[in-house]
C-alpha cells in the first residue's frame, strides 16, 4: 500500500496541527458524518479521497500507512477483523485510523450536500463501533471551520450579517455543550439530530464573515454556557424550556427550568397563552410579529375522522414506545373511533403540553410537544409545532367526519426563532447581540471561561465595540498578569466577600474587531477561573444595548 513510514505519535499530531491551528478538546469538534438521507451514521463501506496528497496513519500502532496522490480514491470496507483500507489494488487491515489531507480537503465519494459533491476541511478519523457493527466516520474540524459549514446551512443568507452573527454564537454554544451526546466517539452529527453542517462546499462568504466577526465570542448566564435552543418559526411566542422538554436522565416531564430559556412574546403586549380561547385566538389570526414572514407563521392540517384514525393506530404505539402517552398503546391495537381531541395542558406560548384524545375504546393523554407532533402526522410529516388547536365537524349522527389543527410556527419554538432573528436583523436593523438578549433571557456575552493554573492560556475574540472587562469568577486576592493585543499588564485583585465576581476594565486596550489575550498562570500557584465579558454602555433610548 505505497512506502510506509514510521511516526511517533507526536509527529502524527503534529500533521493534524498544520489543518487544525489549536488542536484541543476545546478548538476541535467531532462530527459524526451521516448518509444522503442523514440517517445512517453506522457505515460498512466508504471511499474517501483528498483533493490535495494525503495520508492514512494508524492509531493503533502510531505509525503513517501510506501517503495517497491527490484524487486518489480509499476504499474503506468493515470486517469482523477490522477495517479494509485499499489503494490501487493494494490493501491493509486496520482497527482505527485518521485521515489527514495538509494542503487541501477530504471528501466522501457519492455523498451530497445541497447538490454539491461533500468536502471538507480538517481531519477524517475513522473508528470501529464497540459492537463491530461497522465503523464511524468523524470530520475532526477546527470550531470556526465547522461553524463556517453549519451557518448558512442553518439559516438562509438572506437574513441578513447581524443574524448570522447571532446564529453563530448560537450554533457555536449548541456544539460546545449539546443538550445530549447519542454517541460517545462523537460531539454531535451533521444533521438536524443536532445541527445542519455541510462542510467546506457550501460555505456562503457572509455567513463565514458572521462567524469570523464573531470569533470567540459565546453566551453565558451565571458564568457558564448557555444550552442555546433555536428553531425555525417560535410563531411569536417563544416557550419556556421546562414546558417542551424532558429531563435528559430520568425522562421526567417537564424538565427542569432554565432561566435563560423561558417563554418570551416577540411583543410585550402579548398575553400569555395558557388558555384555550387565548391560544386560539393567537394562533387563529396572523398578529404582527418578528415571526411574520415565516411559511410557517401560521398553518392549518385536516384529516378525515377513519384517515386520522388510521395514522393514530401507528403512530400510537411508535410513540408510546417513549414513555408520554399513558397509557401505551400495544402495535395491532384497535384504538376504536375518535370521539374527541381536548387540549389538556399549555405553556405560556400556548404550546400543548398535555393533550387528551378519547375513542370508543378509552382514552389516551399524550405529553410533550414532540411526542404530540409525531402522533398527529399527516402524510407521513409530524405537524410543524404543538402551538395548536384542534376543531371537529360531525355528521348528524355525531360522528366525527373531519379534524383540523390550526396552528402556528416550526420546530419546538424554545430560544432563539431564525425567522425571527432575520426580521430583528432586516427589518428592526437590531445587532445580533440584541436579538440573542432578546430570545435569551439575561445573558451576557464573553469569551469561554477558562481555568488558568500551570500553563498560560490564550485566547481571541472580535470585540463589536471595542470595550470589555476580564471577569474572574472566584473573586481571588492578589494580582494577574495578561497580555493583551501584545502588550503586558498587572492587575491587583482585591477580594470582596460579598461579590461574586471581581471585574477588570480592559476597555483602553481592547480594539474594535479581533483581539488576542494571553493569561499568564498565577504566581500563588493556585488555579483561577476568569474570562473577558464584552461591555454593555447606555443608550439613549433607556435601554441597555451593547
Amino acid at each position: 500500500m505505497g512506502t510506509k513510514i514510521k511516526l511517533c505519535l507526536s509527529l502524527i499530531f503534529l500533521a493534524l496541527m498544520l489543518i487544525l491551528p489549536a488542536f484541543s478538546a476545546d478548538n476541535v469538534v467531532r462530527v459524526g458524518l451521516t448518509d444522503n438521507k442523514f440517517q445512517n451514521v453506522l457505515k460498512q463501506e466508504t471511499i474517501i479521497y483528498g483533493t490535495a496528497d494525503c495520508t492514512i496513519c494508524d492509531k493503533i500502532t502510531k505509525k503513517s500507512i501510506a501517503n495517497i496522490p491527490a484524487g486518489t480514491d480509499i476504499y474503506i470496507r468493515n470486517s469482523e477483523t477490522g477495517l479494509l483500507f485499499t489503494v490501487n489494488a493494494e490493501s491493509a487491515m486496520l482497527r482505527d485510523a485518521v485521515i489527514i489531507c495538509p494542503q487541501g480537503l477530504l471528501g466522501i465519494r457519492g455523498l451530497l450536500r445541497k447538490s454539491k459533491p461533500a468536502l471538507y476541511h480538517g481531519a477524517f478519523e475513522v473508528i470501529k463501533s464497540k459492537k463491530n457493527d461497522g465503523f464511524y466516520l468523524i470530520n475532526l474540524v477546527e470550531l470556526q471551520e465547522y461553524l463556517k459549514g453549519v451557518v448558512p446551512n442553518e439559516m438562509p443568507v438572506r437574513f441578513g450579517l447581524e443574524a448570522l452573527k447571532a446564529q453563530a454564537v448560537a450554533a457555536r454554544n449548541y456544539v460546545l455543550t449539546p443538550r445530549t451526546q447519542a454517541y460517545e466517539e462523537f460531539n454531535v452529527v451533521d444533521s438536524v439530530a443536532s445541527q445542519v453542517y455541510f462542510g467546506a462546499n457550501t460555505e456562503e462568504d457572509l455567513a463565514t464573515r458572521a462567524v469570523m466577526e464573531t470569533d470567540g465570542i459565546v453566551a453565558l448566564y451565571d458564568d457558564e454556557l448557555i444550552l442555546a435552543l433555536y428553531s425555525s418559526t417560535a410563531g411569536g411566542y417563544t416557550e419556556s424550556y421546562a414546558n417542551a422538554f424532558s429531563d435528559n436522565y430520568t425522562k421526567a416531564f417537564p424538565a427542569q427550568s432554565k432561566p435563560y430559556l423561558i417563554a418570551v412574546p416577540d411583543k410585550s403586549e402579548f398575553e400569555p397563552l395558557e388558555e384555550e380561547e387565548q391560544a386560539r385566538e393567537f394562533y387563529g389570526t396572523k398578529v404582527p410579529s418578528y415571526d411574520i414572514e415565516s411559511p410557517y407563521y401560521r398553518w392549518e392540517k385536516e384529516w378525515s375522522g377513519k384517515e386520522l384514525e388510521e395514522i393514530l393506530e401507528k403512530t400510537l404505539p411508535a410513540q408510546s414506545k417513549t414513555g408520554f402517552i399513558v397509557p401505551a398503546v400495544s402495535e395491532g391495537m384497535k384504538i376504536g373511533k375518535i370521539n374527541d381531541i381536548r387540549v389538556v395542558k399549555r405553556g405560556p406560548s400556548g404550546k400543548i403540553m398535555e393533550v387528551e384524545i378519547s375513542t370508543t375504546n378509552g382514552c389516551y393523554k399524550i405529553y410533550k410537544e414532540l411526542v404530540i407532533r409525531r402522533v398527529f402526522q399527516k402524510n407521513g410529516i409530524s405537524l410543524p409545532s404543538a402551538n395548536a388547536f384542534f376543531d371537529k365537524t360531525l355528521d348528524t349522527y355525531g360522528n366525527v367526519v373531519t379534524i383540523k389543527a390550526t396552528g402556528g410556527g416550526f420546530g419546538h419554538g424554545v430560544g432563539m426563532s431564525q425567522f425571527g432573528a432575520g426580521y430583528m436583523a432586516t427589518k428592526l436593523n437590531q445587532a445580533y447581540y440584541n436579538i440573542l438578549r432578546h430570545y435569551y433571557q439575561g445573558i451576557n456575552l464573553g469569551t469561554m471561561p477558562v481555568s488558568v493554573m500551570g500553563e498560560d492560556v490564550t485566547q481571541t475574540f472580535w470585540a463589536p465595540i471595542g470595550r470589555a472587562n476580564i471577569v474572574i469568577t472566584d473573586s481571588s486576592a492578589g494580582k494577574i498578569a495578561v497580555k493583551i493585543n501584545g502588550r503586558e499588564h498587572e492587575f491587583p485583585v482585591a477580594r470582596n466577600l460579598f461579590q461574586k465576581n471581581y471585574k477588570i476594565d480592559i476597555s483602553r486596550y481592547i480594539e474594535d474587531g479581533e483581539n488576542i489575550i494571553v493569561y499568564h498562570a498565577p504566581s500563588l500557584g493556585r488555579s483561577v477561573r476568569l474570562y473577558v465579558e464584552l461591555v454593555e454602555k447606555y443608550g439613549r433610548t433607556g435601554h441597555y444595548n451593547y
